[in-house]
């Protein structure tokens, strides 16, 4: 007969945490998407997938590795690549030195387009998450989440 433990459930205080940490991940991507819409016309993902190229060597990087720095599945990528392709932001081509894979190259409209949306988003960040905390609440926000990605990451 196999034995049913119970399920380790919250105490009040971690329930509390809890909701406060899922309610804070899911409002801060939509006011992030929200305000980069309203003042550059795209979304968060989207401006992710152009910051990233924006600080890769030589502006480019394979889409595998793209995905992982963007957060998103190959697919999801593939198709923000797609609509930044036709604003001429990025351009897609074959790896030279392994064909099976693709870089994703930003173009000097996409730099552009980057270096002007980044103040106006780097202050909607400012002003959501690090003017409301002390130095010492950041420097624990911090450890918090490499914490909390250490974790996630050790599940694969």
């Amino acid at each position: 007969m196999t034995s049913i433990e119970e399920p380790r459930w919250l105490s009040a205080e971690e329930r509390g945490a809890w909701l406060a940490l899922s309610s804070l991940v899911m409002k801060l991507d939509v006011a992030l998407d929200t305000q980069l819409r309203r003042d550059a016309g795209i979304g968060h993902f989207e401006y992710t997938v152009l910051a990233s190229l924006s600080e890769a060597s030589g502006h480019k990087l394979r889409m595998s590795e793209l995905a992982v720095l963007a957060h998103g599945s190959l697919p999801r990528l593939s198709q923000a690549v797609a609509r930044l392709e036709k604003r001429n932001w990025v351009r897609r081509a074959p790896d030279p030195a392994d064909g099976r894979y693709t870089f994703a190259n930003l173009t000097e409209e996409g730099l552009e387009k980057v270096v002007a949306t980044a103040p106006g988003h780097v202050e909607e960040v400012r002003r959501l998450i690090f003017d409301p905390l002390s130095k010492t609440q950041v420097q624990q926000l911090a450890a918090i989440g490499h914490r909390v990605i250490r974790a996630i990451d050790a599940e694969g």
